[in-house]
């Protein structure tokens, strides 16, 4: 008699539970949904916005503006390209990428695995603290510092490494692009750390434990349990902190020598960006020379999209992780 009883008794609640979820789902759904939908309106926006903008210049321009290295938008013909400002922005976000993710990831499993509890929170707290400091305050501590400080390595990596093409060349100084790579650098590694360390922690504690069981030191448990887990994460991560290097603005218009070539010699006076071009040359720019800017601007853009979606891509290639962070 008490098993019917409990299933007459569950029916009800159960039904008015049913109902409540499906009451409470649509909302939720339809506001979801309508984010999304906002979301994209406005980025649709911006790239038409761009378009907009720039067709005008574009038009004026008497050369070719994907390979033109001369930027002199002002001038009565005007001629500008963007072939010099892409290159120094993906090579600067590339140097900087390689220098700052070794040691983002080093951070993060120091403070997920080595660190003591009260260390590993201390240095977390740290860590995001860097990420929130603004980007002037990067960009006036390379100049001031920084800048005279890197000319004693710079020498010293053209004298002995000057075979290397990175670092060859004649003249050697302060404001280069290795200078400029290095603040982006220090600017996106509490982003690939902090990031990084979410993704450790999330790591299987189970395959861990039974990798130390086996007999596996620390560094071989995180070599065979943790690395391969956090792999696209780190990953996603890096690429987070790429989308950064290559938006960053104040910063590396304060350090870099702002010229139009195209040079792999990292120690010289080579190097400019979109971004900080944008920022140097838009106060005393013409109405064609905005649209210049405009259009380097949905250069880069296009370029962030094309970052962003790679680290979509990535993270979707494991769908525990997809389905963690989602």
């Amino acid at each position: 008699m008490a098993t019917p009883t409990r299933t007459r008794e569950s029916g009800p609640a159960m039904r008015r539970s049913a109902f409540r979820r499906s009451r409470g789902d649509g909302p939720f759904r339809f506001a979801s949904t309508g984010a999304g939908i906002v979301l994209l309106a406005i980025m649709a926006a911006i790239g038409v916005f761009l378009v907009v903008k720039a067709v005008p210049a574009l038009q004026a321009n008497t050369s070719h503006f994907l390979t033109e290295l001369t930027w002199q938008p002002n001038a009565t013909d005007p001629v500008f390209g963007i072939g010099a400002l892409a290159f120094g922005t993906v090579l600067s976000s590339l140097l900087a990428l390689v220098i700052a993710t070794p040691v983002a990831v080093g951070v993060a499993l120091f403070i997920s695995h080595y660190a003591p509890r009260r260390l590993a929170s201390a240095l977390g707290y740290v860590v995001d603290l860097l990420a929130a400091v603004p980007s002037v305050v990067y960009g006036l501590w390379g100049v001031t510092f920084l800048v005279p400080f890197m000319l004693g390595p710079s020498k010293f990596l053209n004298d002995y490494f000057g075979w290397i093409p990175l670092f060859g060349g004649d003249t050697v100084v302060g404001r280069s692009m290795l200078t400029a790579s290095l603040v982006l650098a220090i600017m996106i590694l509490p982003i690939i750390a902090a990031i990084s360390r979410e993704v450790f922690l999330q790591a299987p504690k189970m395959q861990e434990e039974a990798a130390l069981a086996l007999g596996a030191t620390r560094w071989e448990m995180i070599r065979m349990s943790v690395l391969p887990f956090g792999r696209p994460g780190v990953i996603s991560a890096a690429m987070l902190g790429l989308g950064r290097a290559m938006g960053e603005t104040i910063a590396v218009a304060l350090i870099f020598p702002a010229t139009f070539n195209i040079s792999f010699k990292i120690l010289g006076p080579y190097g400019n960006s979109i971004a900080a071009n944008i920022a140097n040359g838009f106060g005393e720019a013409t109405e064609v020379g905005r649209g210049a800017l405009i259009a380097s601007g949905l250069i880069l853009f296009l370029i962030t999209l094309l970052v962003n979606m790679a680290a979509r891509f990535v993270i979707a290639r494991r769908k525990e992780y997809a389905r963690a962070a989602a």
